[in-house]
């Protein structure tokens, strides 16, 4: 019954091991699936959707070859299409049979906006956009590795001029993990090695049970003794030889059948230990493919606050790695502008507010030495990420960014625009927030929020008029009628103000010109537009600029405005002096988190700067 056993557990184990190499070969499938695209008539741009790139399981592996700089770029679908309305393009979409197989197929497409007559519609370089999700670039050929969405597509070019390359080829990675494996060959092995001890048992037992056996001799004839020279004890009859020659015969077969068993044992061992030892070499050079992953047990998310996209919610504006690449390459420009005073490379990043307060400053600084630079650059890390939830232009931003690893230094707070597909996010107001600063609850980056009208009855106060209650609170102070509508850090600033113009006053006071000259001031808002982002608890945060006017006049006809030692009022008027007077302008960039209508709460502030704009001359 051993032997029964053992054959049993040695075919066990060849299916066993038979299995586990076949699913590493046989049954194994390809690594990868490829396609090509194929374009007949180039153009300078192609584009590719996401349905090609979606066509088989797998992450998606772009390659784009031809001669000189390549560009592949990936992004929303509308946003693409967006950007290459006026101009004609390839497009590859996936073209499924009737028997269900997919090819790619490409149409020429043309301008959807078409330029004015005469005007170029190609020529327009993709790379650096701010509209691409991720890009990449190098010579002769491009490896994208992607993981694209449904509503993505892939735009391929060189400089917008040349013809985009022609070959191109899409592959997916396929799954060839094999986990059961490396498992059945070891279950091979076992079972091959519980069949060699069963046969090794077999093989004994049957030893044991086919020994030789001696047997009692039956009586002898009696005899009578034979008396000989030698003596009794040197007598032996014929029974005694009889009898001698039996045993050692016997004892000889024993031997020689013992001898036998362990050398059959041996081949047996000779055979079944290689092969023993070659499953266990097998198994043992499996890769991790080949067996299955055995992970502890998942960590239980932590409750979060929950938010409800709504019906027909728009997508964010940007993305948070887009928003982190488009807030760096901001900084990086802006750097560079401020080391160089380069305003037209300043206003390719900046506009509004913050562009108007970058020119004085570099106008000053063109002219006085040791004039600290500006501060107000977007630091290195985004804490939040607000994007306006739009597919329309113009889009806007609102980022909160902090420095890294240096508590001390002011989180800015900046807003930035996009006004069509084609221009790059410019900051337009930029702002320290105080450490007191608490920042409103807003919805996700992924989620986006929604731009508040600048006429919005739904607010304390309508984002129109916040510059101008500010205004009047720091005009006016305890007689305006905004006095409660804003909290402790607001009157803080307020009363900052206030003091500053009361120095200038007294200063005057100070150097006797107090009966022949006086001095006026009037904050007023700017003409440019608040941007409004939607909290979560249906208020806003709101940006807003303005000007804080400081008048200086003589009384008399006699009296003379000298500028003295204000180097600044110096270089921006190049005078010294004026008979009629000077006005000086100072910009003020503010971050508000106004409540919604019928709310207790009171506006806060969040953030400000404040930059010197201008000094005139009175004529």
């Amino acid at each position: 019954m051993r032997f029964v056993w053992a054959v049993v557990a040695f075919v066990l184990a060849t299916v066993l091991i038979g299995a586990g190499i076949a699913q590493r070969t046989i049954f194994m499938g390809p690594s990868e699936i490829q396609m090509e695209l194929t374009v007949d008539d180039p153009e300078p741009y192609v584009l590719v959707d996401s349905e090609v790139l979606r066509a088989n399981e797998g992450l998606q592996t772009l390659l784009v070859r031809g001669e000189g700089d390549l560009f592949v770029a990936y992004g929303r679908t509308a946003d693409m299409t967006a950007w290459l309305s006026d101009t004609a393009y390839n497009h590859v979409s996936l073209d499924t049979a009737e028997d269900g197989t997919s090819t790619a197929t490409t149409e020429h497409v043309d301008a959807a906006q078409p330029a004015e007559d005469g005007a170029e519609t190609s020529g327009r370089n993709p790379a650096g956009s701010d509209l691409w999700l991720d890009s990449f670039s190098d010579q002769d050929s491009v490896v994208a590795r992607l993981q694209l969405t449904e509503g993505n597509s892939v735009l391929i070019a060189k400089d917008g001029v040349e013809a985009a390359p022609t070959d191109m080829l899409v592959s997916w990675e396929q799954d060839t993990r094999t986990p059961l494996a490396g498992p059945l060959m070891v279950a091979g092995g076992i079972v091959l090695a519980a069949g060699l001890v069963l046969y090794v048992l077999a093989i004994r037992h049957q030893r044991r049970g086919r020994g030789p056996r001696r047997k009692g001799l039956g009586p002898l004839p009696e005899t009578q003794p034979i008396t000989t020279v030698a003596g009794a004890d040197d007598v032996r009859t014929d029974a005694d030889d009889a009898s001698d020659v039996k045993d050692a015969d016997a004892t000889r077969r024993s031997d020689e059948s013992g001898t036998a068993q362990r050398r059959a044992v041996r081949r047996r061992l000779a055979i079944g230990a290689p092969a023993l030892v070659l499953t266990a070499a097998l198994a043992t050079g499996c890769s991790a493919d080949s067996w299955p992953e055995l992970q502890g047990p998942s960590a239980t998310p932590s409750p979060t606050p929950t938010v409800v996209a709504p019906e027909n919610q728009k997508p964010p504006a940007v993305t948070e790695g887009q928003a982190a690449r488009i807030v760096q390459e901001i900084t990086d420009t802006i750097t560079k502008a401020d080391e160089d005073l380069d305003i037209d490379l300043a206003a390719t990043r900046y506009d509004g507010a913050a562009l108007a307060a970058r020119t004085t400053d570099y106008t000053l600084r063109a002219k006085i030495k040791d004039r600290e630079a500006p501060t107000t650059v977007p630091r290195e890390d985004i804490t939040v990420l607000l994007p306006e939830a739009t597919d329309a232009w113009p889009r806007s931003v609102l980022v909160l960014t902090v420095a890294e690893g240096d508590d001390t230094v002011p989180p800015v707070m900046l807003t930035m625009t996009q006004v069509d597909p084609w221009a790059d996010y410019k900051v337009t107001d930029v702002a320290e927030m105080p450490a007191s600063g608490e920042f409103p609850d807003v919805a996700p980056a992924w989620l986006g929020a929604t731009k508040v009208p600048a006429e919005s009855p739904f607010l304390m106060l309508p984002p129109a008029e916040l510059g101008a209650a500010f205004s009047d609170l720091v005009d006016s102070g305890d007689k305006s009628e905004y006095a409660g509508s804003f909290d402790e850090v607001t009157q803080t600033l307020v009363a900052s103000i206030q003091e500053s113009r009361a120095a200038v006053v007294k200063n005057l006071a100070k150097k006797g010109a107090s009966k022949t000259t006086k001095a006026a001031f009037n904050m007023e808002p700017t003409e440019i537009e608040p941007l409004s982002m939607a909290t979560l608890d249906s208020g806003a945060i709101v940006a807003i600029s303005v000007a804080d006017l400081e008048t200086i006049t003589p009384t008399t006809s006699d009296a003379v405005i000298r500028f003295g030692d204000n180097a600044e009022a110096k270089a921006l008027t190049g005078a010294s002096e004026s008979a009629k007077g000077v006005r000086t302008t100072y910009g003020l960039q503010l971050f508000f988190a106004v409540p919604a209508q019928g709310s207790s709460e009171q506006i806060r502030l969040l953030a400000v700067h404040q930059d010197l704009l201008s000094v005139k001359v009175i004529k």
